[in-house]
């Protein structure tokens, strides 16, 4: 829906916002996908006659919500990025709120109420030294129900600074991991996922399906170093799972690797944007990259590590 008191004219949809527990003021993202209702459609059978002819008739069944997909950066506010904080940590945190659809004028033209959401999947993007692009995070909720209405035509600009994104951008990265220094040129990380799988629960006396959160899946993280930087990590491997001459290994490292992701902005000062801190990690594989006699580029190593825990730390939040 998207009619704004008198006006059902036709528009583009070119700026987005939230709404969280009655906060408006939440920012502004780049995408939204998802958030649509669909039903099972059930057949019931009888016995045939001539009055019944085949006894089959229909009804739909309970209805279905679709997550809803955001493309987000630095353009939100503290309450979202809490939000991210608890999803991190483990903590099944829900929120009531709306995704805002505004025209070129940044007026509310329609919106989509939902209920009980949780972070389901958050997408850290590629990092790489060479890519000079905003960096977008994705971040998928999982609903219980969803409401549209027309918009209040109220203005979006006042949701959130557009500009603020700018002060993430894909190349200004750091990537720092305890007792090794190679890191410090690290110049790649590949996308990675978080996850938390939810289960449904199909409740009697309710018309939706409830939604329950499961544990958080953390992921393995793959970096690109330069080959002069790699012995490290050759070494370490061999001292733990005991390759070569170097016995059998150590089934497990009382010293877990430590590490993290600073992401910069684009001032001159190079201020931290946020930090995701890994622990209990350690190297899985390092894989030299492919030789070639007419390459001019570095020659590079790639490692994957795996983590049990990682947490996000937002500086406004660190200041509370």
């Amino acid at each position: 829906m998207s009619k704004t008191g008198d006006d059902n004219r036709a528009y583009a949809a070119a700026h987005f916002g939230m709404e969280l527990d009655g906060t408006k003021q939440i920012g502004m993202f780049r995408s939204v996908e998802g958030g649509g209702v669909k039903a099972d459609v059930m057949t019931y059978h009888h016995s045939i006659n001539k009055e019944s002819g085949y006894g089959r008739y229909r009804q739909l069944g309970r209805p279905k919500f679709d997550d809803i997909k955001l493309q987000v950066g630095m353009s939100m506010s503290q309450p979202f990025y809490e939000w991210l904080r608890d999803f991190f940590d483990g903590k099944p945190t829900r929120k009531n709120g709306a995704i805002l659809a505004g025209d070129f004028q940044y007026k509310e033209r329609a919106r989509r109420n939902f209920s009980n959401a949780m972070i389901k999947e958050l997408t850290f993007p590629k990092l790489e030294g060479q890519d000079k692009n905003p960096a977008y995070m994705n971040v998928a909720l999982a609903v219980e129900d969803v409401q549209y209405q027309p918009g209040t035509g109220d203005d979006l600009a006042e949701a959130g600074d557009q500009n603020a994104q700018r002060l993430w951008t894909a190349c200004n990265f750091r990537l720092s991991l305890d007792n090794f220094e190679g890191t410090r040129r690290c110049t790649k990380i590949d996308p990675f996922t978080i996850k938390q799988n939810i289960i449904e629960y199909h409740a009697g006396g309710f018309k939706t399906t409830q939604k329950l959160p499961t544990v958080v899946e953390f992921p393995n993280i793959v970096f690109y170093i330069p080959e002069a930087d790699g012995e490290p990590f050759i070494k370490h491997m061999q001292k733990r799972v005991g390759f070569g001459s170097s016995g059998n290994g150590e089934v497990r490292d009382p010293n877990a690797i430590h590490g993290q992701i600073d992401v910069f902005d684009t001032d001159e000062k190079k201020n931290v944007v946020f930090t995701l801190e890994f622990y209990g990690a350690d190297v899985v594989s390092v894989t030299p990259d492919k030789s070639d006699a007419d390459s001019n580029e570095a020659k590079m190593v790639k490692v994957e590590i795996y983590t049990e825990k990682m947490t996000f730390n937002y500086p406004v939040l660190e200041l509370e």
